[in-house]
């Protein structure tokens, strides 16, 4: 507290009690009529807020004042959200204007607020559920008013960029008590009739009560049931309804609805241009390679009589070649055949005075001949002597045999013999097969 005895300056007197507003008084929101508007260059609005019993000086500096969405006018309602200060110079009663907002605007706030709240626990406003867009839609429904200077938006965009496309238009109340159901039969006919690939819900900007209807249940529920994908297009970029939430996908503005609708088809065009260009630059290319390789033919190109001649010039001369060829070919043949002749007939040898050696040779071999021939005769004769005596058939016919067990093994030995064992016997005519009676190893041999 300021001791009562000391004296302050007005100055002094009006901080200390802007001092003391500012702290007492935290901010808080204000309704009350808008009068005495002004407008100052410098971009700051001053005005009064008033009621049936008061009024008070209001400030909104140019910061914030470049946020209000409308246009402030006397006579306005509005709910500010205001510092309680004191403007020192003049001392001056003041309200800082932080925000302004139409009056009722708060319970407007807080019903979005809980609807919005309800719905996405609901999981209306997840993605998973909102369908794909069409790429490249043949009819595009459009939910708006008639007089609506958006829709007049929304044509013109899809004329620029896409003219071939059915624009189908489903007329409501974009606002108004009634509007909100309007908005719902629009769409739910649009679904019944189904008679275009996509929708969109379109409007211009305005405040929170003329887009109300955007932020009604009935409209969200509409959406959220219809079969065609919707595009909303509801106000500016700033504003924001539940019908954005809810829609298969929110455009910032009704001609950017219209833009996201036809993005495919004028992406399309630029790439149909696109490759028109590089056709027509293959097709450029392609052609002047064929123009230089049939520049390369024509220089090629000779004319029949001048290639008969050529040919009749080559061929005359291969004649003369040939003719020279043959002539050179016989003589060098000619040549060699002499030499050959001269080498034979000094070859063959000279047989005069040599028939009487050659009849004495031809006694001596046939003589040479005999005495060997006899010599082998002899020779053949003690061999095949040799032969007979080892032949085993002429010791079988002597009266031997040849004795075998039951394996098939020769037996030379009485020993390796059993009484009662079948043996076979090979005898010099036939064969026969004996049993053993007895053995005797020890018997002599018999003398042959």
């Amino acid at each position: 507290m300021q001791d009562p005895a000391v004296v302050v300056s007005i100055s002094e007197l009006n901080r200390l009690a802007r001092q003391s507003l500012e702290r007492e008084f935290p901010l808080l929101w204000v309704a009350g009529e808008i009068s005495n508007l002004t407008r100052a260059a410098s971009g700051h609005i001053y005005f009064s807020l008033k009621d049936e019993a008061a009024q008070a000086r209001c400030v909104m500096f140019r910061s914030r004042a470049q946020s209000i969405p409308w246009r402030l006018e006397n006579g306005q309602q509005v709910e500010a959200r205001a510092l309680v200060s004191l403007y020192e110079p003049r001392g001056d009663f003041q309200l800082n204007i932080e925000a302004l907002r139409r009056a009722g605007q708060g319970r407007l706030f807080e019903a979005f607020a809980r609807l919005k709240a309800r719905l996405e626990a609901e999981g209306l406003f997840d993605s998973a559920r909102k369908q794909p867009l069409p790429r490249f839609p043949r009819r595009v429904g459009i939910i708006s008013s008639p007089r609506a200077a958006a829709l007049h938006d929304v044509l013109v965009a899809v004329k620029r960029r896409a003219p071939h496309l059915t624009v189908i238009l489903y007329p409501t109340l974009v606002q108004g008590d009634s509007a909100a159901e309007n908005i719902a039969e629009a769409i739910a006919t649009a679904g019944r009739r189904n008679e275009c690939d996509l929708l969109l819900i379109v409007r211009g900007g305005g405040s929170i009560e003329d887009l109300w209807a955007f932020n009604e249940e009935v409209v969200a529920r509409a959406i959220v049931a219809s079969q065609l994908p919707i595009i909303s297009g509801v106000g500016h970029e700033t504003d924001t309804t539940i019908a954005d939430y809810v829609s298969d996908l929110r455009a910032p503005t009704p001609t950017a609805a219209a833009e996201i609708a036809t993005q495919g088809w004028h992406e399309a065009a630029g790439e149909i241009a696109d490759l028109g260009a590089a056709l027509g630059r293959t097709m450029k290319y392609r052609i002047a390679r064929q123009q230089q390789g049939l520049d390369h033919l024509s220089l090629r190109l000779i004319h029949p009589a001048t290639r008969l001649a050529q040919a009749r010039d080559r061929l005359a001369l291969l004649g003369t070649h040939l003719d020279a060829s043959l002539t050179h070919g016989l003589r060098r043949q000619r040549d060699h055949l002499n030499r050959a002749a001269f080498r034979l007939a000094r070859a063959v040898p000279r047989t005069e005075g040599r028939s009487g050696h050659l009849g004495l040779l031809a006694q001596r071999l046939g003589s040479a001949i005999r005495e060997q021939q006899q010599k082998r005769v002899g020779t053949l004769g003690t061999i095949a002597a040799a032969l007979a005596h080892l032949n085993p058939q002429a010791t079988l016919a002597r009266g031997f045999s040849i004795v075998r067990d039951a394996d098939g093994h020769l037996v030379t030995d009485a020993a390796s013999l059993q009484p009662g064992q079948t043996v076979s016997l090979y005898l010099a005519h036939g064969g026969a097969e004996a049993n053993i009676l007895t053995c005797s190893p020890d018997r002599p041999p018999i003398a042959t």
